[in-house]
């Protein structure tokens, strides 16, 4: 198998949460090259579950790989970038979807003792598709006795691991507040209701709640990343929209935040005379490694001489985090070199990462669970 060429496949078809049609169709031409006798395979919405049946197995061994892009106009330059007009994988689930089908393939022709599943889920990035396809009778099915996963992360040399016990994900939660107010023309404010006014003044009220409400021992975010309101200069406008995202490595402070949210828009309604309207968005569960798991996948790491480093916690967010709530398991980072940042439009991971990943994963599932 080609990892090179299968990313650059994979790069020019992004697609957006459960829109990843074309995408399923590419990982299943992959699969069916495969030899069949071991493998079963199941459709759910745009994802797929595929089932390699183990020599003397014991237990159900599961790896999750994300299958979305975001809406992201690619600015990488490159000769195979995305052929789908502002979208791209600029988080990198072309790297894992090539690292699961590589990992795939070596279970494929090289049979193990366990039992292994697959995951290739959708909507990643939005609005969430780890919760509605663990809910799903296909997956409980086929519900793995562990699972794990891997992100890829600038941040480290490619094809370094790196991992930690407990918290490695945040607590997120994307934020959408819409102010319903009287527009009306700019000469007669008095007359209207400014949602502009308003919304202003409620993102200068949210600075409060992290730097005076919470615990300064407890980590938290939150950003408000677009306001969007209005149609012309003198127009009073009726409504606006205040977009931002909140990321917490507890789950009690992410409460904390969002009453404190839904007091500020209170507030802002009565002072302003205009009507708020909360829209939490998709909520994702802390990504936390337990250690029963994860100490045991860094002595592999060390046994079979494969780079690692103890990472530090981080605010970004992974779905990913629901399986780990209901099953034991853990996730890693895979390292793919100096790039720009995760989400960005010129995001250039090193493909070199790509052999490496495979190996961890499928050298793990042989030897090390």
């Amino acid at each position: 198998m080609d990892y090179v060429a299968i990313r650059r496949a994979l790069h020019q078809i992004p697609e957006l949460g459960f829109e990843e049609v074309k995408t399923q169709g590419f990982l299943l031409d992959q699969i069916k090259k495969l030899p069949q006798d071991r493998l079963q395979i199941k459709k759910w919405k745009t994802g797929l579950l595929v089932r390699i049946s183990g020599t003397d197995p014991s237990k159900l061994i599961g790896f999750r790989t994300d299958i979305d892009a975001l809406p992201v106009k690619e600015n990488t330059g490159y000769a195979f970038q995305s052929r789908h007009a502002g979208k791209m994988h600029a988080c990198g689930h072309d790297f894992h979807m090539t690292i699961a089908l590589g990992a795939l393939e070596n279970i494929v022709r090289h049979p193990v003792k366990e039992d292994v599943l697959f995951v290739f889920q959708p909507a990643e990035e939005g609005p969430g598709g780890a919760l509605p396809m663990m809910a799903s009778e296909k997956f409980k099915a086929w519900k793995p006795d562990l699972i794990f996963g891997l992100h890829v992360s600038p941040d480290f040399p490619a094809g370094t691991v790196a991992t930690k016990e407990g918290i490695l994900f945040a607590n997120t939660s994307e934020l959408f507040i819409d102010f319903h107010g009287k527009g009306g023309h700019a000469a007669n404010p008095h007359l209207t209701h400014d949602t502009i006014v308003a919304a202003s003044h409620f993102i200068v009220g949210l600075q409060t709640i992290v730097a005076r409400r919470v615990n300064p021992l407890h980590p938290a975010v939150l950003t408000i990343g677009k306001i969007t309101g209005g149609f012309k200069q003198n127009i009073i406008a009726e409504y606006a929209r205040v977009e931002g995202t909140i990321r917490t490595l507890s789950q009690d402070t992410m409460v904390l935040i969002k009453e404190d949210i839904e007091r500020h828009v209170k507030a802002i309604e009565i002072a302003y005379q205009c009507k708020g309207i909360i829209d939490y968005g998709a909520n994702y569960y802390q990504v936390f490694n337990r250690n029963a798991y994860v100490d045991p996948f860094i002595s592999f790491c060390a046994r079979n001489e494969f780079p690692y480093v103890i990472c530090d916690d981080a605010m970004t967010g992974e779905d990913f985090g629901y399986f780990l709530k209901e099953l034991p398991g853990f996730m890693f980072w895979l390292g793919v070199g100096k790039t720009s940042s995760l989400h960005s439009a010129d995001f250039k991971p090193d493909e070199l990462a790509l052999a490496q990943g495979v190996k961890v994963v499928s050298t793990y599932i042989r030897d090390g669970v």
